[in-house]
């Protein structure tokens, strides 16, 4: 019978160990799923990330899918695309609204800026006070637009590509929130 428990237990470890027997990705103590599905494609985890508020504080975790075989590079191209944060602290509804239309100005042409702000009111109108353990995804579909979710369900859609990119911009473009997450997101070395 002691053979047959330490033959079990050698299973379940060399189980664990196989490749793709884990089931997510983890960052900052918080799981993610290896895979997700937009406007019916399937996307693989790029990269997994900790924001640090002040350098320090623990703000969020964050997960970042893209179909296989698309590099870091075209992230914002016209491909669908997920990301997804899990957040530590209370967060207010308004100040995601703030933040959204700094992150989206900071990478974005005034005129730019001033041709999406109906996009941006639009999102804005849909967020929701978050407390720890809440998350949101936002999921970009070509042709259909960004959706975003909280805790799994749709609050909205907003439509149009350049929103999309300039929305997604505020982690992974030119003038990123924070450039070590950028590269965490990414899947940079």
């Amino acid at each position: 019978m002691r053979c047959v428990r330490h033959i079990g237990w050698g299973l379940v470890l060399f189980l664990a160990a196989l490749p793709g027997a884990a089931q997510g990705a983890e960052v900052g103590g918080v799981s993610f799923v290896d895979e997700a599905e937009v406007g019916g494609v399937r996307l693989a985890v790029r990269g997994c990330g900790v924001l640090f508020a002040f350098g320090f504080i623990r703000a969020y975790a964050a997960c970042f899918y893209l179909p296989a075989g698309v590099p870091a590079e075209q992230a914002l191209a016209e491909v669908p695309r997920r990301l997804e944060i899990e957040y530590f602290r209370p967060i207010a509804a308004r100040d995601f609204g703030r933040a959204t239309e700094a992150g989206v100005a900071r990478n974005a042409s005034l005129a730019a800026f001033e041709r999406l702000r109906p996009a941006i009111e639009a999102l804005n109108a849909l967020y929701r006070d978050v407390k720890p353990g809440d998350r949101y995804a936002l999921a970009y579909a070509p042709g259909a637009g960004t959706t975003l979710s909280l805790n799994g369900l749709p609050l909205g859609t907003v439509p149009g590509s350049e929103f999309a990119a300039a929305l997604f911009a505020i982690w992974l473009g030119d003038n990123p929130l924070d450039p070590r997450l950028k590269a965490a997101l990414r899947g940079d070395p």
